[in-house]
């Protein structure tokens, strides 16, 4: 977490931000985006109480006053004020609001069940908007070859290695730009540190042990910093790759083989891998939770979902489907 928030927002929203990184395990990341949302709220209790200056500007409003005697006024109402608020004049769209909704949730508990701090929990029954579940966006199988066969170049066996990865074991960005050299196994794993420093284990395949092989003959070895050298991938100027140059990569090559204009990035890479283990590889999806790093099986499941031509399929091999009426 970074150390100008930790001096900026006031003791009781910071005890809070430290027990969810080193009690909970919750990342930097994570951690910041909780104090987002409580900056967000309490700049806007302190609007409406009248506390912050009526001239002030919103983005401004100072919330070092905030103390568990404010917080223990906080109505319910006060919470669905806020998310309409948030809806009607930071034009917030629902998964932004229903993100919210769980900030509150988990901070007022953690006052009340965690640290006794007040009596009642106002956000306990506290309702998040319904999020409309939409299938992953994802390469066909036939796209995902297209997409690999277009790698050519100077870091060709780099860049090849990249989208293999991507592709098979359904990494994240910050975990694929993460990995260091001795996260690859003699015993032909890849050891993934993902969400909240959680670490799981993935086989590689032929296709990924071939990629990996491939481009650490020709990984650079000499001029490294000493922080980088233990990084898999290494950029142009010899430093461990970051997202925004991995993002690039993938823009680059679904670019060249036409599917540049589709809405696909590093994280559609990551739903093929998911979608294509399960509907061509018939993988249960409690395997593929755990390939994946999911922290419950309910995130899982949105990959059950069955492609248009699987549909088609199941509706014409009814029995049924070849009776006619009687003339």
């Amino acid at each position: 977490m970074k150390k100008e928030i930790l001096q900026s927002c006031p003791p009781v929203i910071r005890d809070f931000l430290t027990y969810n990184e080193a009690i909970r395990g919750k990342s930097s990341r994570s951690v910041e985006g909780y104090y987002l949302d409580l900056q967000t709220f309490f700049r806007y209790l302190l609007s409406i109480r009248g506390i912050a200056p009526d001239d002030a500007e919103f983005e401004k409003i100072d919330i070092s006053s905030v103390d568990i005697e404010l917080i223990k006024t906080v109505t319910i109402s006060d919470l669905y004020a806020f998310l309409v608020f948030c809806k009607n004049e930071r034009n917030n769209n629902t998964a932004t609001r229903a993100r919210k909704t769980s900030t509150l949730r988990i901070f007022f508990k953690y006052l009340c069940a965690q640290t006794h701090q007040i009596d009642t929990d106002p956000a306990a029954m506290l309702e998040a908007p319904k999020i409309k579940q939409s299938l992953p966006k994802h390469l066909t199988l036939e796209d995902s070859i297209e997409l690999l066969n277009s790698v050519e170049g100077e870091n060709k066996a780099r860049d090849y290695c990249i989208l293999t990865l991507f592709l098979n074991c359904g990494l994240r960005l910050s975990e694929l730009c993460s990995l260091d050299l001795n996260d690859i196994s003699s015993e032909n794993t890849l050891t993934v540190t993902g969400k909240g420093n959680k670490e799981r284990i993935i086989y590689l395949n032929s296709a990924c042990l071939d990629a990996i092989n491939d481009y650490l003959k020709v990984r650079p070895k000499d001029n490294l910093p000493a922080a980088d050298r233990k990084a898999l991938f290494i950029s142009r100027n010899h430093r461990r790759i970051s997202p925004k140059t991995v993002q690039h990569i993938v823009k680059t090559y679904l670019e060249k083989s036409g599917l540049g204009d589709m809405g696909y990035s590093t994280h559609k890479l990551r739903h093929t891998a998911a979608t294509l283990m399960y509907q061509h590889g018939n993988v249960d999806i409690r395997v593929l939770k755990d390939i994946l790093g999911h922290s419950n099986l309910g995130t899982t499941q949105i990959y059950t979902h069955v492609s248009d031509k699987q549909i088609k399929n199941a509706v014409d091999s009814n029995p049924l489907a070849g009776m006619r009426q009687k003339k």
